[in-house]
Parts: structure tokens; sequence; C-alpha cells
């Protein structure tokens, strides 16, 4: 069982830089790859980062490659996301996911990740 808490969503302007934290418990959480995925609204939820158990794997959407960083401390229980150059469409729910796995490469499939956090709003407007 992995329990998740996302943390740092806000209200911000377009261009500006956000970080959200996801917090596991757990002992296991190092078994686990980690990805964040959004739902805006009227829209499916869908797919944005993703690291591997160890780190050195990580995946995103073309909508946020270049822009958005994954990261993850194994000693902390800890997976972030380094959001920069915000733009209105990233306006959503964002969720931290844990998904159990024995791929090389973390998956961007939602099915994969049978853990969730219950979502913090980031809102870009100005």
């Amino acid at each position: 069982q992995v329990q998740l808490v996302e943390s740092g969503g806000g209200l911000v302007q377009p261009g500006d830089s956000l970080r959200l934290s996801c917090a596991a418990s757990g002992r296991t959480f190092s078994s686990y790859d980690m990805g964040w995925f959004r739902q805006a609204p009227g829209k499916e939820r869908e797919f944005v980062a993703a690291i591997s158990r160890s780190g050195s794997i990580t995946r995103y959407s073309d909508s946020v490659q270049g822009r958005f960083a994954i990261s993850r401390d194994n000693a902390k229980n800890t997976v972030s996301l380094q959001m920069n150059s915000l733009k209105p469409e990233d306006t959503a729910v964002y969720y931290c996911a844990a998904g159990g796995s024995t791929r090389l490469s973390p998956s961007t499939g939602s099915l994969r990740y049978g853990y969730w956090g219950q979502g913090t709003q980031v809102t870009v407007s100005s």
C-alpha cells in the first residue's frame, strides 16, 4: 500500500514557475515508478511526466517537454514536478501516481498506476 499526498498547487501568472511535491507513505517507495497526470475541466486525465524507480529514466508529454522536470528522492519518499514557463493551458488538477513495474522505462498510461493522490489545483491566469 502506498498513500500519496500532493502539495504546491496554486494560482500563478503565465510565464511563472511552480513546484509540485508528492509525499509517499510506506517503506517501498523506491520500488514504484512515479508519475504526474493532470485533468482539466471537461477533459480526460492526461499524462504529464513519469520517472523510473531509480530516477534514471524520465518521460514527458510533448506539451510539457522542455518546461517541466520530474525528480524523486527515494530517501525522503518524495517526487516533485518543477513547472516552468507556465501557460494557461497548463491549468488543471495535478495528480501524483505510483505504479509497480518491472520495466526499465516508466509507463505513460494511467492504467499502469495503481495508487493516486487526491490532486492539487494549478491555475495559470493573468
